[in-house]
């Protein structure tokens, strides 16, 4: 009977087995199905931040997602950076270089809801009229208009405008384009290396970014650098150098003087970032004589 017994109980074991690795592989499915879920609702959460897209029309996204859409800014910028250089072709065809310029811009601003410039206007009034970190905290909170932030646009979009006029027509695009996700994923960099300066509760946006993870890291990099990688003439990458140093130096500034970061700074950070590789490539072509 014994030989038998073992012999029945075979089958079951078996189908027991079976049974186990079908709901371990179900299990991995839906593991994979929830984080696929998840960053799909962070690349949305990506988009209706950082631009004027509809997608929560299309999309409800829940609050939680919006904690990890730092890893997408740089994808974001590949949008707005298409859309800023579509508006420069589109518009120099009509217009002469520095009108399509400014009406390039203009349409970025549009499309994104002045998101960064309005950061750079709070960075330029805080840090400018602020000694002290509640100072300067304070003063980046506020929704007035400063001296310092008036002054400090009239410098900015003078220098952004004419280093993009003095460059050769053929390029701006590209330099536009590669410019923006490289720009934003160099803002990034202070996010993961300083605190946030507020509370969650003192937040414009009401949400904490959190660090990113190696992964992470690697989608904002390939983001960051594809465009210029792809598209970005080897004799021009000399010019990354400028705004890496504008990078390291309002880092130091940030640490300083208010031991952190804001959403305001690094706004900032992405603007001053592209204006220094718009300044570069200008200067590579002016006094270096590239050709």
């Amino acid at each position: 009977m014994k030989p038998l017994l073992n012999q029945a109980s075979t089958p079951k074991n078996e189908n027991q087995e079976s049974i186990s690795k079908s709901s371990a592989s179900g299990r991995r499915f839906r593991g994979l199905h929830f984080r696929m879920k998840a960053i799909g609702y962070q690349l949305a959460a990506a988009i209706t931040f950082f631009t004027r897209l509809p997608v929560w029309k299309i999309v409800t996204i829940p609050a939680e997602a919006f904690s990890n859409i730092i890893c997408f800014w740089p994808m974001t910028g590949i949008i707005t950076g298409s859309l800023t250089a579509l508006a420069w072709l589109g518009s120099s065809y009509f217009f002469s270089p520095i009108i399509a310029i400014i009406l390039a811009f203009a349409a970025r601003v549009l499309f994104t809801g002045g998101f960064h410039e309005d950061g750079l206007a709070d960075f330029l009034d805080g840090f400018g009229g602020g000694r002290t970190k509640a100072d300067v905290l304070r003063i980046m909170k506020d929704s007035h208009l400063g001296s310092y932030a008036l002054i400090g646009f009239v410098l900015y979009y003078s220098l952004l405008f004419n280093s993009l006029n003095s460059i050769p027509k053929e390029v701006i695009a590209t330099i536009i384009f590669v410019s923006d996700p490289f720009s934003k994923f160099l803002a990034i960099l202070p996010m993961n290396l300083l605190p946030y300066a507020r509370t969650e509760n003192e937040s414009k946006s009401k949400t904490l970014y959190k660090n990113l993870t190696f992964p992470r890291w690697i989608i904002a990099v390939i983001f960051g650098f594809s465009p210029i990688v792809i598209l970005l003439d080897v004799k021009l990458l000399p010019a990354l150098l400028l705004p890496i140093t504008i990078l390291i130096i309002t880092y130091l500034l940030l640490r300083k003087k208010i031991g952190g970061y804001t959403g305001d700074t690094c706004g900032a950070i992405a603007l001053l970032c592209e204006l220094g590789f718009f300044m570069a490539v200008s200067g590579m072509y002016h006094f270096i004589n590239l050709k």
